[in-house]
């Protein structure tokens, strides 16, 4: 039989980037799988489907409740839509055309307004909200967060992830706490952590995650939180939400996933320092190249291989170098965000040791003209 690959002359890829949209982010279980082609083929009452998926992942997680959107970043235009629109009947129809007066400014640390493929700044805009940045690209503190909140605040959006600065950051609890102090909530995007309680638990009024990512779910996200916001977010299924919603099949496989993912023993950082070890050695022997453990930036337990390229003595750029590992029938996917430094870094999260090997081989060849 013609694979999907040949019928549409697609490469095949591995994927040492991690978990990134670009390449499909990652790969559920069989019985996800099969979860989700459940809910394909049967019908349901969606707003109970919705209600009851959400309660039931809600009691998983010991948080007030629960709602799976379509992915993380329309969690986050829905999070700003949910608390400028709140229980406004006009505003949730006419939310970018509505002439009212209202509070529709976001506050977050200037370090934290990244583009993660698109710009935290567009997902605001979508909702309906500003924003307002606080303190400066490499520092932010509870006192410069708190100077940014006027009347026009309608919250405090809080980006956890290795695309924001972390230097000189204040943590999700203090912004917590800045947001008690000024009665307005705490919006903490968590895309990609791991942790689907320590947000909520450090504060956060609404969490908001990948459901393809750590949880390896369908696409999808999470929204999580206080009752009252996370109804507010589900309003948003008459309103922007219309336009960005998810299937029965990603809530059906969503809901599947969170439980297995609670359950499943996970690679460990230690693990990974064991599979990385004969990868990096064999990348040391190769000339012109040298490699080493790293640790994630946003303090996660994952391990990664720094690559490091001799530019000179390879007669490329890193650049250069990436594009060519993606030629071929397989395209090798690495994180690009130090290939200005002459670095790339490997994650072993979606590799497995044959292809580790296959990695090794190609940028031996790529080099061995030196």
């Amino acid at each position: 039989m013609q694979s999907i690959y040949e019928k549409y002359d697609l490469k095949h890829v591995i994927n040492a980037s991690g978990r990134m949209t670009i390449l499909g982010v990652s790969t559920p279980t069989p019985e996800v799988i099969e979860r989700v082609a459940y809910g394909l083929n049967h019908y349901f009452e969606i707003k109970d489907l919705v209600n009851k998926t959400g309660a039931y992942i809600a009691k998983l997680l010991n948080v007030e409740d629960a709602v799976v959107v379509s992915c993380a970043s329309a969690g986050i235009a829905q999070a700003v839509a949910a608390v400028i629109t709140r229980d406004d009947d006009d505003l949730l129809l006419n939310l970018h055309t509505s002439s009212k007066s209202i509070p529709r400014e976001i506050v977050l640390p200037k370090g934290h307004n990244v583009n993660f493929g698109a710009p935290v700044d567009t997902m605001v805009t979508l909702g309906g909200g500003t924003v307002i940045e606080a303190g400066f690209a490499n520092e932010c503190t509870s006192a410069q967060l708190s100077a940014k909140i006027t009347p026009q605040t309608v919250a405090i959006l809080y980006i956890k992830s290795h695309h924001t600065v972390q230097k000189s950051m204040l943590s999700v609890r203090e912004a917590a706490e800045v947001a008690r102090k000024h009665n307005v909530p705490l919006i903490v995007d968590a895309a990609a952590e791991e942790d689907l309680t320590r947000y909520y638990q450090d504060g956060a009024d609404l969490v908001i995650y990948s459901g393809a990512k750590a949880i390896e779910g369908p696409t999808s996200g999470l929204v999580l939180g206080k009752k009252q916001y996370v109804e507010w977010v589900k309003r948003q299924s008459q309103g922007i939400g219309r336009a960005m919603k998810v299937g029965k099949e990603g809530i059906l496989g969503l809901t599947l996933a969170i439980e297995q993912y609670l359950m499943a023993t996970k690679e460990t950082g230690a693990e990974m320092v064991n599979r990385l070890t004969p990868f990096i050695e064999k990348l040391n022997a190769i000339p012109a190249i040298s490699a080493h453990i790293v640790w994630d930036a946003a303090g996660r337990d994952i391990a990664r291989a720094e690559i490091s390229f001799d530019e000179k003595a390879i007669g490329k750029t890193t650049h250069q170098i990436i594009n060519e590992l993606k030629q071929g029938d397989t395209a090798i996917y690495f994180r690009e965000y130090k290939a200005n430094e002459g670095k790339v870094e490997a994650d072993i999260r979606s590799v497995n040791n044959e292809q580790l090997d296959v990695i090794a081989e190609r940028i031996q060849l790529l080099v061995e003209g030196i």
